[in-house]
């Protein structure tokens, strides 16, 4: 077999439903499909047993340690030569499997990654949060939309790796949040070969709403200092963005009694993510959710790195003793 998808999933069977609906059309039939739910209390069962005979798929359940182990625990009963990892919240087009196998034809890889879009059909709210995430005044373009990149790090969205090079490494660490970037870096580190597949996009639904976009990117500030505790040169500048956006945004605010005019830069940084957010959408509707969705996602990212720096740099705290109440509730 060629291909196996791992998907773990947590209590998201609606979401598991579309994904499930959208790999039946795929024009490349070569693969399974391995479900895995870690430990949910709205299991995903009923939903895949619709897709049998339609799909070779197999369902497993867990008691729940988070998503790298369960992609680890999936991939112990894969058979595929590629083991194919997507996030329950995606969908992906026709074509994808078509892509990676022209990609792999034209030119092989280790391991590989794809870049995600928002699909027409997701609310106003989702478009705009896709947006935060993806574009070059949010992010810096570092989340595989630039097919010119020295190095190609998957997100666990939509990641492909050699089956003999995931248990090489040992799969996912115990890491509860950034554990997809710690298996990049240790992909590369082990001397594999990675790139980014450009056609290889899934459409990705990501959060619903701001309070949970928040938590999300709070928790991948987080991360961020735990791999640079682990391995302290993947910090980039371009990492410490949001952090010193978050600092700047705070000075300037206290700034405001003293100077009227302090806020200036970040009413103009406002209309400059709003005017791109509404071309590249074609909706003033979303430019204007965008600005809140972009202030979101610079803020809860840096207000975790600077919480993570201050509790694991400057007092000493280790990963799990630091935040275990972000992520084991």
């Amino acid at each position: 077999m060629k291909y196996s998808f791992l998907i773990p999933v947590y209590n998201r069977p609606e979401e598991v439903d579309e994904l499930l609906q959208s790999l039946t059309a795929q024009s490349f039939s070569d693969f399974e499909v391995i479900v895995v739910d870690d430990g949910s209390s709205l299991p995903c069962r009923e939903v895949t047993e619709r897709y049998a005979g339609r799909l070779d798929l197999h369902y497993h359940t867990k008691p729940n340690s988070g998503p790298g182990q369960t992609r680890n625990y999936a991939a112990e009963r894969a058979r595929g030569e590629y083991l194919l990892i997507l996030d329950s919240d995606v969908i992906v087009p026709p074509g994808y499997l078509e892509a990676i196998e022209a990609e792999l034809q034209r030119e092989p890889c280790d391991a590989f990654g794809g870049p995600d879009r928002a699909h027409d059909s997701f609310t106003p709210m989702q478009k705009a949060i896709n947006y935060a995430m993806t574009s070059f005044f949010t992010t810096g373009g570092i989340r595989g939309g630039r097919k010119k990149m020295d190095k190609f790090y998957p997100r666990s969205f939509n990641m492909g790796v050699r089956r003999e090079v995931y248990q090489a490494l040992d799969g996912f660490s115990r890491m509860r949040f950034g554990e997809d970037i710690d298996f990049s870096i240790r992909i590369f580190r082990g001397g594999y070969r990675c790139r980014l597949f450009p056609d290889a996009w899934v459409w990705h639904k990501r959060r619903t709403n701001l309070r949970k976009f928040f938590k999300q990117v709070h928790n991948s500030g987080i991360a961020r200092i735990n791999l640079y505790k682990k391995y302290p040169d993947s910090l980039k500048v371009v990492h410490l963005l949001p952090a010193l956006f978050t600092l700047g945004t705070a000075v300037l605010l206290l700034g405001t009694p003293v100077c009227p005019y302090s806020p200036l830069p970040l009413v103009l940084y406002a209309l400059l993510v709003c005017l791109d957010s509404a071309v590249q959408n074609r909706s003033l509707r979303i430019g204007l959710l965008s600005i809140a969705a972009a202030y979101v996602q610079l803020i809860g990212y840096g207000s975790g790195f600077w919480r993570a720096w201050w509790r694991r740099c400057v007092r000493g705290k280790a990963e799990f003793e630091a935040f275990k109440k972000n992520f084991y509730q």
